[in-house]
């Protein structure tokens, strides 16, 4: 193991936290607000660490599997580390474990919040805070991957360490093009959806908030009511737009945009998605409609917008949930332990693997009625082999028993059951807001420390799917090859 080159790789990342902070910092400088010092003086240290590996490290293109997740693994968790500097110098609510668990949240993509008062931070620290969002919304290492030339088999290890198993088996890209297909998606829907709400009446900065927010499927707004605070149809509808095509793999949305519109059609994981999301959107409507609100109108604008959120792991919400009957918080239980497709900004066990698990049992059935008949599980017409069954299922169970482990320890701490338990869903699935006193106009200000740090690591369990995590902290998994 060459910790040298691991340090030269993650000093990289840490160069990209300080950048978004130097910019943070002079939005704070122009806008007169109290935040530049704390965010110039985090951006300082950043970059010094950043640059020090740089100079004393000769660059290597060739990096083994173990290096490549030590690198991903050490990326995240120093991202996140030197995220909570703003918030700590700023000072505010903001102890250690605010901090940390704010900083998480913004990286994972996840946007739960300690935050009482959101409208209360200065310019530069609400900018920093939404720039979490988007720097790990397609992975910090493929982040930085994106603005490098091309760096040799490193490249190609580094980007199978970074993404879901279940993107390498559905991206048909070699590793710089899928790099580029990724980053490219990603900037492009960044930039309409920003110009989109611009139109719509935002302010820029509004603007760039929310669309780091929607595109990243993280959540973090820059008003206490969230997007409800607008009180605007047209920039929902926009939002709901994005959220749509930010939960889609950006393989199959790269295909449509070259004219390949036959692949994404045939999808069974699109249609699923797209059909699920309908019937969700269907079913909560008509049981709020009555009971929540009087107007069929309003009853499927607020259904689409907040099972579309939680669908998509985004977090925005224009309604308060914990308000909705039994049967759609069950629904958005679902959603949020679902998601949206892999290859997206997404949390969540995914489409695909809910997909999979689905032709996995229909297969099961078939075998118990036909004995003797050999029945592949097949998804888009294509055989799957039972190893990725298997490791799809194990998964999805892991990822279940995982949330249980959570809800159970959160009640030891005197958490109530539903907040407990949609807590570590909404963080497990970096979805964000949960059901009870986590619910989507609450916030985790009163879970108890303990709690925060607990949910903090489940934050960082979703966004890397587990088992790169798992590896990382067992020490003897370091004798033998990473594969996963």
């Amino acid at each position: 193991m060459r910790f040298h080159i691991v340090l030269r790789y993650v000093a990289l990342a840490l160069l990209l936290n300080a950048l978004f902070l130097g910019i943070s910092a002079a939005i704070s400088y122009f806008n007169g607000d109290d935040a530049f010092m704390p965010l110039l003086y985090s951006g300082l240290v950043t970059a010094l660490f950043g640059i020090f590996p740089l100079i004393f490290v000769p660059p290597a293109s060739n990096i083994t599997n173990k290096e490549g997740l030590l690198i991903v693994v050490l990326s995240w968790l120093l991202s996140c580390l030197v995220g909570t500097l703003p918030y700590i110098l700023w000072g505010g609510v903001f102890d250690l474990t605010n901090a940390w668990f704010e900083s998480v949240s913004g990286f994972t993509t996840t946007g739960s919040t300690i935050l009482t008062d959101i409208e209360a931070l200065p310019m530069g620290l609400l900018f920093w805070r939404s720039s979490t969002h988007w720097i790990g919304g397609v992975g910090i290492i493929i982040f930085v991957l994106s603005v490098l030339p091309f760096i040799g088999i490193a490249e190609m290890v580094l980007f199978r360490s970074e993404i879901s198993s279940m993107v390498r088996e559905n991206f048909h890209h070699r590793a710089r093009r899928a790099i580029q297909i990724i980053a490219g998606v990603y900037v492009g829907l960044t930039l309409l959806e920003t110009i989109a709400l611009v139109i719509s009446g935002m302010n820029l900065f509004d603007a760039l908030i929310h669309s780091f927010a929607t595109v990243a499927t993280g959540g973090f707004s820059n008003k206490n009511a969230s997007v409800a605070f607008y009180h605007s149809p047209t920039i929902e509808t926009i939002i709901i737009v994005f959220m749509i095509l930010s939960g889609l793999h950006f393989g199959l949305l790269f295909g449509v945009i070259m004219g390949n519109i036959r692949d994404f059609w045939r999808s069974s994981v699109v249609r699923y998605y797209l059909l699920a999301m309908l019937a969700g959107v269907a079913l909560s409507a008509w049981n709020i409609h009555g009971s929540v609100t009087a107007s069929w109108t309003e009853a499927f604008r607020q259904a689409a917008f907040n099972v579309i959120s939680v669908g998509t792991s985004t977090g925005f919400a224009t309604a308060d949930t914990t308000l909705w009957p039994a049967f759609s918080q069950l629904l958005l239980i679902f959603f949020a332990l679902q998601c949206a497709c892999a290859g997206s900004t997404s949390g969540g066990i995914k489409t695909d693997r809910i997909v999979l698990l689905g032709k996995s049992f229909l297969r099961h059935l078939k075998e118990l009625m036909h004995p003797n008949a050999v029945i592949p599980v097949r998804v888009d017409r294509m055989a799957v082999g039972n190893d990725v069954v298997g490791k799809g299922v194990l998964y999805v169970a892991v990822y279940l028993g995982i949330v249980f482990i959570a809800t159970l320890l959160l009640t030891l701490l005197g958490v109530d059951v539903l907040s407990a338990f949609s807590g570590a869903v909404a963080t497990m699935g970096n979805v964000g807001p949960g059901l009870g006193t986590v619910g989507s106009t609450g916030n985790f200000a009163h879970i108890p420390t303990a709690g925060k740090w607990i949910y903090s690591l489940t934050m960082l369990l979703g966004r890397l799917e587990i088992y790169a995590f798992f590896i990382f902290f067992t020490p003897a998994q370091w004798k033998k090859t990473i594969s996963y």
